[in-house]
């Protein structure tokens, strides 16, 4: 696929925008992102990303529980013990059955994030960025009331209310 800019060289980058439900794609070579000011980061090291991903693996405090030992996936037949072994999970369903599982790890890789917000684009409509930046304020705001931080949550919900008009 060509960079839809330059029309030249073959496009690296993909980006989708939704505004007001229509989705919008771009396709664009590394060059042409450069000088749209789109940050990119192309290449990870190897031993960054093993380090991340070995740093993420669950310890056995965090899958202990007796009940949630035993549970085992009706589709695939996987098991709390495959994923301590294997560090990956067997079909999609086992999302769902291993819930209760999966999400403090997920937040623990997520620094405290358990919804996917995607990468945003240096250069973007003020709309847009406004509406990430209430979508961001929110999750916090979830983040408090769950974590009992009552104090942070009414900060939170001021600056919510004010963006917001």
């Amino acid at each position: 696929m060509q960079c839809q800019i330059c029309t030249k060289n073959d496009a690296t980058i993909h980006l989708t925008e939704i505004n007001d439900g229509v989705r919008t794609e771009m396709h664009i070579c590394e060059h042409c992102a450069a000088e749209q000011d789109i940050a990119v980061k192309s290449h990870i090291p190897i031993n960054e990303l093993l380090s991340n991903l070995l740093a993420v693996q669950p310890t056995d405090d965090e899958l202990s529980a007796p009940a949630e030992q035993e549970l085992v996936c009706p589709n695939c037949g996987f098991t709390v013990a495959q994923f301590q072994k294997e560090g990956a999970l067997g079909c999609p369903g086992d999302y769902e059955i291993f819930e209760k599982l999966l999400h403090p790890l997920i937040e623990k890789a997520h620094d405290g994030r358990t919804t996917h917000c995607g990468k945003v684009p240096s250069k973007m409509p003020l709309d847009t960025k406004r509406q990430m930046e209430l979508l961001n304020l929110r999750q916090r705001l979830e983040a408090a009331v769950r974590n009992e931080d009552y104090e942070l949550a009414a900060k939170l919900r001021d600056e919510i209310e004010q963006s917001e008009n």
